[in-house]
């Protein structure tokens, strides 16, 4: 995509409606300026792996890709912009988008799918071969299944610059209901009683299943307790002529 812009220093006054940018890569630097709303729409259909085609009014025309975009974070517009200069013909590591299709049979069970990583590190063998994205067909996957880098289908002559063993997608269990989520906070608090001696085995397989709650339980514990308290200061008070 081509992208129109005018020559600038950087203590260069900006006309209404131009952004400052530069271009660079190891062995040249160019600063210009470029139209905002122009920008935008281009970026918004290429991103940052879209090649733009920089035309510098009265100067050179060079291949560039989008490095990284400043933002105004309350007008929600760019105000900076960084391109890399490449070479058509030259191998160039970019990340790429990874998106899945299909529905997978962990999901048809509850799950969900979950990609890990957003967008995959590859080395396109060209500026034009970069690939706009990476497709991961995730229709034979099972909960408890994943998908390695490794083990995507990369475009021909594309190859993989990330570890092999990445994860980048899974497939997660069903989420529990809160019923559910209820029942295993109420197994751990249990558990943490019983360990602590606040709770017998006896009283927590009562709450566990249902036939008292842990506050019951534990008042039960606790008047138990006070009952046995009682018993031995009515055995110590007792007088001596009423001992038989």
């Amino acid at each position: 995509m081509e992208l129109r812009a005018t020559a600038r220093t950087s203590q260069e006054k900006l006309a209404p409606g131009m952004i400052p940018a530069v271009a660079y890569n190891k062995e040249h630097n160019v600063s210009f300026a470029i139209e905002r709303k122009a920008f935008d729409r281009a970026f918004r259909q290429q991103g940052t792996t879209g090649l733009f085609d920089i035309t510098i009014e009265g100067g050179e025309t060079f291949p560039a890709l989008v490095k990284t975009v400043q933002m105004d974070k309350r007008r929600r517009e760019a105000i900076h912009a960084d391109f890399y200069m490449v070479t058509y013909g030259q191998p160039i590591e970019v990340s790429v988008p990874v998106h899945t299709t299909g529905k997978s049979q962990g999901e048809i069970q509850g799950g969900l799918v979950d990609t890990v990583v957003h967008n995959l590190a590859v080395i396109a063998p060209g500026p034009r071969r970069i690939p706009q994205e990476i497709t991961v067909d995730v229709t034979r996957l099972n909960i408890g299944d994943h998908v390695t880098a490794g083990q995507i289908k990369l475009p021909e002559g594309v190859k993989l610059a990330a570890d092999a063993d990445l994860v980048v997608l899974s497939v997660l269990p069903p989420r529990l209901s809160a019923e559910e989520l209820e029942a295993e906070q109420q197994a751990a608090q249990v558990a943490g009683l019983v360990a602590a001696g606040a709770l017998s085995e006896e009283a927590a397989a009562a709450v566990l299943e249902g036939d008292a709650t842990i506050e019951e339980v534990k008042a039960d514990a606790v008047e138990s307790q006070d009952q046995g308290n009682t018993d031995v200061e009515d055995l110590t008070n007792t007088p001596e002529g009423d001992k038989q």
